[in-house]
């Protein structure tokens, strides 16, 4: 069995939560958790990984087990979010690593490959958009109401993606068989999501990613001029990021590989073993030439 730990680091004075598996001497992958979910997203893909690879998986601050200073206290951006990851990585000696993004994850990791391209030696994206082609306006439109003017109807429609009900609803809609979604994952998400000031860092959040759709040229100039080994591993119901979000990413890395499972927007939930295996095999042959 793989022995996965559970420390703390603390970096730019904030103490940061995360997981690790694996020899230190392998080859690392980072796992970088989407909203409204943390590390414990990838509690069962971690040791699945583990065996063969250095996996390293952080709570963002302001979710999971991480520092939540208050939204006032803390300027929470996608580019302070990145920082914070950066600093990480840097003290915990990782120089070269292998991306897994999710949802939030995704523009994480596309500040990161920006800001050092050597760094990453390959790139999984499970339903992380990178393309203004993923997003599906049933979903984002009140995000993108919410960015354009932040009105008390504004504020109050945004405010339902943070109830019980919201979470319950990301891990359920597109899932085929509901009954292997436990949960124990979206009630836990709840419950971190819950506390006290939390609500103010994902306004806060959601007001800042109109950022990211900004990146976009900037991260495609990447994929074509580095041509990174990619993985685009989706669940093809997600209501949040759509199918052609994967599909872009052969737009720019013709050798891209895309698989459109049958599952929802966390698809480790679903069809974990089935993704846990598309990536050894595709670490497995990547790897070697990176």
């Amino acid at each position: 069995m793989v022995a996965v730990h559970h420390r703390y680091a603390t970096v730019q004075g904030r103490r940061i939560f995360y997981r690790e598996a694996g020899p230190a001497d392998a080859p690392t992958i980072v796992l970088l958790h989407g909203f409204p979910t943390s590390s414990f997203m990838f509690r069962n893909l971690i040791p699945a990984l583990g065996d063969r690879y250095h996996v390293i998986a952080p709570d963002h601050l302001g979710f999971g087990y991480s520092d939540a200073p208050a939204a006032d206290e803390f300027d929470y951006t996608f580019g302070a979010l990145t920082a914070l990851t950066a600093g990480l990585l840097e003290q915990l000696g990782v120089p070269r690593y292998a991306l897994y993004v999710q949802d939030y994850g995704a523009p994480i990791g596309w500040r990161l490959a920006l800001a050092d391209p050597a760094a990453v030696t390959a790139i999984i994206t499970q339903n992380g958009n990178g393309y203004d082609a993923g997003f599906i306006p049933g979903f984002w439109q009140t995000v993108w109401d919410y960015q354009q003017a932040q009105t008390p109807e504004t504020e109050a429609a945004i405010r339902t993606a943070l109830t019980a009900d919201a979470t319950k609803w990301q891990y359920l809609t597109g899932v085929s068989d509901e009954s292997l979604v436990s949960p124990d994952i979206w009630r836990h998400d709840v419950a971190l999501l819950s506390r006290p000031g939390n609500d103010t860092i994902q306004l806060a959040l959601f007001r800042d990613y109109a950022t990211n759709p900004k990146l976009y040229p900037a991260l495609h100039d990447y994929l074509r001029d580095r041509q990174p080994p990619v993985l685009a591993v989706w669940g093809q119901a997600d209501p949040i990021f759509g199918p052609d979000g994967a599909r872009a990413f052969a737009d720019d890395v013709p050798d891209a590989e895309i698989h459109l499972l049958d599952g929802g927007h966390f698809l480790l939930e679903s069809a974990g073993d089935q993704v846990a295996e598309l990536i050894r095999d595709f670490l497995g042959r990547v790897l070697v030439r990176h």
